[in-house]
């Protein structure tokens, strides 16, 4: 696909953001603190219609992702197909992130797919940067729901990790590291136990 292909494209996108504008979801979003360079409240549902209709396309999502736009951002996660999206991109990536709304998509849209996804979503839950840790906490509990068991060495990192965030102040990491124990627990009843007594003491 040569550049004026994409560029099309991209307008194109555009274009129906604009047509498929939510001003109260975009003007609710601003009052929660939710700040983008620009924001159209273009709903989920929609842009999951339009991901398919694009399909997977890694050229259109890294130009998609460039625009620092709500949109276009959740646009190149589902559209960025896994396999060609590498973890020096991934890093990249997360560096822009600049909203808990993208991180999710992030996780929950593409890292969740690729092949290094446990060995980011440990690293990332050392970081102590809160987008970062709530990015790896929804990683971490989507490879849960899917089967995924960690070794005896990340059980140990996710409760120590998990302990640190439930005992801090920051309610959105709490809250992440809540529903990734959660699922956790979910894999297995002893694992269960081991969750419950970090989740009991965080609220001794």
């Amino acid at each position: 696909m040569s550049n004026q292909e994409i560029k099309d494209k991209l307008n194109k996108i555009k274009q129906s953001f604009r047509l498929m504008m939510n001003g109260p979801a975009s003007q609710s979003m601003r009052e929660k603190g939710v700040s983008y360079k620009l924001n159209w409240g273009v709903s989920f549902a929609d842009l999951k219609d339009m991901a398919q209709e694009y399909g997977k396309d890694r050229l259109l999502a890294v130009e998609l992702w460039k625009q620092n736009i709500r949109e276009c951002q959740i646009l190149a996660c589902l559209i960025m197909p896994a396999e060609e999206f590498p973890q020096e991109m991934a890093e990249i990536w997360m560096e822009q992130v600049q909203t808990p709304e993208i991180a999710n998509m992030l996780a929950f849209n593409l890292l969740q797919d690729t092949d290094y996804a446990p060995e980011l979503a440990f690293r990332w839950l050392a970081s102590d940067k809160p987008l970062y840790e709530l990015c790896a906490y929804t990683l971490l509990g989507r490879l849960f729901q899917r089967g995924m068991a960690p070794n005896e060495r990340g059980i140990n990192e996710l409760l120590d990790q998990a302990t640190v965030a439930m005992s801090g102040d920051n309610v959105m990491v709490k809250h992440a590291a809540c529903n990734c124990l959660n699922k956790f627990g979910d894999l297995d009843e002893e694992y269960r136990q081991l969750a419950l007594k970090v989740i009991e003491h965080a609220h001794e």
